[in-house]
Order: C-alpha cells, then sequence, then structure tokens
C-alpha cells in the first residue's frame, strides 16, 4: 500500500500563525508539549468538548485558542483590553483603510506601524487585460491581518449587497463594512437604502459594520435592522476636520449595545484621541495616515494616540469647573 503524505497546514495558535502536521486537534496540544485533558480549546470560536478532542480533526486557515489555569494575579487578564465584534476578538482599536497610498508596499508598512489588526478593502473588477499585476493580498497577508470588505462608492442597497455577496464568494468573509452614499460631493450615507442594505445582508447571515450619519436614532434603528457595529462620522470623508459633534457621538456610544468607532473625518491624532475620550470601540482612518507628508511616523502617531484617549476615557477626566481650583493650598503661604 502506497503511503499518503499529508501537506502541512497553516493555523493561527493563541493570535500566532503555526504550521503543523497535526491531523486533530489533540496532536496538536501535544505537538506543542501540552496534555489535552490540562487544556482548554476554542475552535474557530466554538468551545471544543474536550471529549473531541482527540477526533476533532484540523482544516488550514482554522483559529485556535488554547487556555490552562495560572496562578492568578499575575496582572495580564487584568489589563486586558480587548474588543469584540461578532465574535470577532481584537487587540487593536484603531483600523486602517488601504486606498490612496504610494503604493501597496507603503500601505503594508503603514499597517505594520499603526499595529491595526484590521483594514479595510474595496471590492473591484479583475485586471483581465494584465492578470499579473500585483494585488493588495502579495503586501497584506488576510491570513494575519483581518480584512473587511466594504461597498465603498455604491450609491444604492442593491448594489452594496451585490458586492458584498461577491466579497463573500471571493473571500469567504461575512464581516463587511456597509456603506451606501447619498451623493458624490459630501458622501454623506443614504440612511434609508443604508437600513435596507442592512436588513438584507443581515438576514443572510452577514455581519454588516455600517457607516452612518452622527445620528442617535439612525444608530439604533442600524442595531435593529441587524449591524454589528456602528460607525458615524466625525466629518465628511477625506475631509480630516475632526469631530464636528461630540454631543451626537457620545449619545450614540451611551445608547449603543455593539461596538461604535468613528468612521470618517479624521485629520490628526489628537482627532483619534477624542473619539477614544468619548467612549467609542475603535477608530477607521485612512486618508489621515494615507495622505500624510510621512504615512509611516502618522500611523505610529494614530496608533499612540488611540492607545491614549482610551487610557483617557478609562481613567475618567476630571470635572470641569466655572472657576480656578489651585493644585496647592493657599493655607499656610508665607
Amino acid at each position: 500500500m502506497a503511503l499518503v503524505m499529508t501537506q502541512p497546514i497553516s493555523l493561527t495558535v493563541n493570535g500566532d500563525t503555526r504550521r503543523t502536521d497535526a491531523a486533530t486537534i489533540a496532536d496538536l496540544v501535544r505537538e506543542l508539549g501540552l496534555k489535552p485533558e490540562k487544556v482548554a480549546v476554542e475552535h474557530n470560536g466554538e468551545i471544543a468538548p474536550r471529549s473531541s478532542l482527540e477526533q476533532a480533526a484540523l482544516a488550514d486557515g482554522d483559529q485556535l485558542e488554547i487556555v490552562h489555569f495560572v496562578g492568578g494575579g499575575s496582572g495580564e487578564a487584568e489589563n486586558d483590553d480587548s474588543w469584540e465584534v461578532a465574535g470577532h476578538r481584537f487587540n487593536s482599536r484603531l483600523i486602517v483603510g488601504t486606498g490612496k497610498y504610494k503604493d501597496f508596499a507603503q500601505n503594508a508598512a503603514a499597517v505594520e506601524a499603526a499595529g491595526a489588526e484590521i483594514v479595510t478593502v474595496a471590492v473591484r473588477r479583475v485586471n483581465v487585460s494584465d492578470p499579473s499585476q500585483p494585488v493588495l493580498m502579495d503586501h497584506i497577508d488576510p491570513k494575519k491581518v483581518t480584512y473587511l470588505p466594504n461597498t465603498a462608492g455604491c450609491f444604492t442597497a442593491e448594489d452594496a449587497i451585490r458586492t458584498l455577496r461577491l466579497a463573500r464568494e471571493a473571500g469567504g468573509w461575512d464581516l463587511v463594512k456597509l456603506e451606501v452614499l447619498g451623493e458624490a460631493k459630501t458622501l454623506y450615507p443614504n440612511m434609508v437604502e443604508t437600513i435596507r442594505a442592512c436588513e438584507v445582508l443581515a438576514k443572510e447571515g452577514f455581519k454588516p459594520m455600517v457607516y452612518c450619519t452622527d445620528d442617535p436614532i439612525a444608530a439604533q434603528q442600524l442595531e435593529e435592522a441587524g449591524a454589528v457595529a456602528i460607525m458615524p462620522l466625525g466629518a465628511p470623508i477625506g475631509s480630516g476636520l475632526g469631530i464636528q459633534n461630540l454631543v451626537t457621538i457620545r449619545l450614540i456610544v451611551e445608547g449603543a449595545k455593539v461596538p461604535v468607532l468613528v468612521d470618517a473625518g479624521v485629520g490628526t491624532a489628537s482627532d483619534a484621541a477624542v473619539a477614544m475620550e468619548l467612549g467609542c470601540d475603535g477608530v477607521l482612518m485612512n486618508t489621515a495616515i494615507a495622505e500624510a507628508k510621512d504615512p509611516i511616523r502618522m500611523a505610529r502617531a494614530m496608533k499612540l494616540a488611540v492607545e491614549a484617549g482610551r487610557e483617557a476615557y478609562l481613567a475618567g477626566r476630571m470635572g470641569r469647573r466655572k472657576y480656578a481650583d489651585p493644585s496647592s493650598p493657599l493655607a499656610g503661604l508665607i
């Protein structure tokens, strides 16, 4: 009988990519020097019963979290500030776009400098006249960075739905970014069409993260329509004006049961920090980095700004006062 050779497969194990010949979860656990009876395993977002680890087959692209008990009080779990959207967990709260860069190499370098774990990608026709041209996947590995297909440039619900159906067929993605624009001058969302598209996509099993107006009522309607994240604009797309209405963004954050991320309008690091100080779960930006004089340096600045804004929000800012309040006591002056 001929010996059948198996090809190694690629997995993501506890956030790191790993090649393995293991056929089952139990084989992988032993390969890692651990005992199957002493760990718990999450396999593609689902808990794998310990009794099934010997039979649970692995496939290329699987994602696993393997945990065990350690002594409490180390502080690592305490400091975990990851966030979750539709069952996907991320550490970085900065999402980066993939348009307007000088080339794919610069885009990839900016993503790395930003520490981003999600990139938005537009769905466009293949260049059949020159299929050898470089593509984004040659520079940003979708196995390491989550691709978030979007509907940039769509002005009707039908066009947006069609685009995301194609995206799912092309890459298997169900976590998507939905935007349906009203007109070309302001690129403001058409909320009637956006809500209609969101309802259809949610029923088809998509998990839409939705670009919308900074309107708390519209945000609530999107949640009811099946949005897994609300993404209000801070200012018009590509304007760099910063967040124009702090009050409504804050109201959206306070009322939402899903993550809220500012999408559009960020121009510099302080804008990103403001978004996070309002309690947003994250910020999405493209032009602010891609059109900076030094995109890589700006990407690093945005990373630090998002982290600083989040820390400030968690710390809780001091109250505002009408008059001065001295830091040092006035009693006992010489």
